[in-house]
């Protein structure tokens, strides 16, 4: 591509992504817009009671266990009564928030991995042994699979694809191009469990307990169709990678201004023996996992059906057991590697890890506000009965239906790049109106996740966009805004028309999305 060719097109996406960059600084912080929200539910409740608001829909009666014709009526909160329930509530809303559980507690583990440096040593090893016919796929998927620990991913992976690739006589921008694809585009993608597996299963379920409260959604809900998603999305960022990208960029001419420290992907003799010993340690943990559930009367089952999924410890265990799975390894390439002296580094990397998601915690508290005042008032039921009637109405295709939601969210990611704090909002509106139309909490959060992971990578208000930007400089001082969309732009397309197709796919063939969850849902 030509210089004149390139300032061109930069210059047109600079402007563009100028005026998204102002509407979505103008926004406020996301605790800052759930207080507005809740403020607006309270509003929203007294005025609808005043003027008698409901909606009459089938619901099921969990004291019968039936699907019933209900109508629902709002409750007002904006009143005396309303005043009082709301100072009464405040704890338990906020303590039995179930994401927020599901996150101190696996972040515990995770924080603990990368506190110690052993997912640090764990992703120099696989890439630095890597062939260089498959440094590009083993890039894309590392990257992918970094989201387990998403700083890990950011700060240590993407610097090192850029090494990697320029070892290998890749251009190094191409290199963190492709690592920045893989750890925010792929975001949602996985082959194991992570943290935001247990945080969007939380939404999900107190979402679908709104309407049938008995229903579930764990944090493999999503497990089966991620799993795949990792392969196509390696698949399609390789394609783009050595197809678009590297050919754009062309070769590559040393111009930085040095002022970012290389770092090396070399490791020491103690950090090799304690990767290895703490992935022996890893593989004996996952093995004894294994173990314990094959016997039909394992206590991991359930007790009365034998159950390794409905019902079962496994399942209500799982973010303990994946969270000693992360741990264990964890303290023993610490304590091999030096990096634990005493139980003192230990909890001060408990703390470390705390401390990372304090702002969710903070966030969590306002938030679990909102999403109790938006059940108690019965707007969430009421916006989904009239949703779901408006929907039917049209007759929309379920995988048409899930497409556009595809692209609301995607389009919303642009100015809001909290993955939590969007679907707090999003769940108790959308997950019962599908519900009410048939479809399950669980494919509308894959598509939700879809959305939200393809427009990362080009989103202006995402955090780590600086710190990108300063990596690229270290290999190109004129590198800037335009450098890292204009790169970034053909990975969002693909992993969006791509991942969006799978779905369609997974839908149409009826494939469930993780063990027990299936695509479509039947009331009662």
């Amino acid at each position: 591509m030509n210089t004149t060719a390139k300032t061109k097109k930069r210059s047109w996406i600079l402007r563009f992504l100028d005026k998204i960059e102002v509407a979505g600084n103008k926004l406020p912080t996301p605790l800052t817009i759930f207080f507005y929200l809740s403020v607006i539910v309270v509003v929203i409740s007294g005025i609808g009671a005043a003027l008698g608001w409901s909606a009459t829909g089938e619901m099921y009666n969990a004291s019968k266990g039936v699907v019933e014709e209900t109508t629902v009526t709002i409750n007002s909160l904006f009143s005396v009564s309303g005043l009082q329930y709301m100072l009464t509530s405040a704890v338990t809303n906020f303590t039995s928030y179930a994401p927020l559980g599901f996150t101190i507690v696996i972040m515990l583990g995770i924080g603990v991995a990368e506190n110690s440096g052993y997912l640090n040593g764990l992703i120099r090893k696989v890439v630095k042994v890597t062939p260089a016919q498959l440094v590009t796929p083993m890039v894309i998927f590392i990257g992918v699979m970094t989201n387990i620990a998403e700083n890990a991913g950011y700060v240590v992976f993407i610097p090192l694809a850029a090494m990697i690739f320029k070892a290998y006589n890749k251009h190094p921008l191409a290199g963190i191009a492709a690592g920045f694809a893989g750890v925010s585009g792929g975001f949602s993608a996985n082959l194991l469990i992570g943290s935001a597996d247990a945080t969007l299963s939380g939404f999900s379920q107190a979402a679908a307990q709104t309407i049938d409260p008995s229903y579930t959604v764990t944090p493999l809900s999503n497990w089966f169709f991620m799993m795949a998603s990792t392969v196509l999305l390696t698949i399609v960022g390789t394609l783009v990678t050595e197809l678009i990208i590297i050919p754009r960029l062309g070769p590559y001419k040393p111009n930085g201004d040095g002022t970012l420290e290389e770092m090396s992907d070399n490791m020491t003799d103690k950090e090799e023996k304690a990767l290895k010993v703490a992935n022996w340690v890893f593989l004996g943990i996952a093995f004894s996992y294994v173990a314990v559930c094959i016997p039909q009367n394992s206590f991991m089952r359930n007790p009365e059906t034998g159950s390794l999924i409905e019902g079962s410890t496994l399942m209500n265990a799982i973010i303990p057991l994946f969270t000693l799975l992360f741990f264990i390894p964890s303290f023993v390439y610490g304590k091999l590697c030096g990096t634990f002296k005493s139980d003192k580094d230990v909890v001060a990397s408990f703390n470390k890890s705390i401390a990372s998601v304090s702002g969710f915690i903070a966030m969590a508290f306002v938030a679990a506000q909102f999403t109790n005042y938006f059940t108690q008032t019965n707007i969430g039921r009421i916006l989904s009965f009239k949703g779901a009637e408006l929907l039917q109405s049209l007759n929309v295709n379920s995988v048409v239906l899930m497409v556009c939601f595809i692209l609301v969210a995607g389009f919303v990611n642009l100015f809001m790049a909290s993955a939590s704090a969007k679907y707090a909002i999003f769940a108790p509106v959308f997950v019962p109106m599908f519900m009410k139309m048939g479809l399950s909490p669980e494919v509308t959060q894959v598509a939700y996740r879809i959305g939200d992971s393809t427009m990362n990578i080009i989103a202006p208000v995402l955090a780590w966009i600086p710190y990108i930007l300063t990596i690229m400089k270290k290999y190109d001082k004129e590198s800037g805004w335009g450098t890292l969309v204009s790169s970034m732009l053909p990975y969002s397309m693909a992993f969006l028309v791509s991942w969006t197709i799978m779905l369609a796919v997974w839908m149409i063939l009826n494939l469930p999305l993780g063990p027990g969850a299936p695509i479509y849902y039947t009331m009662g």
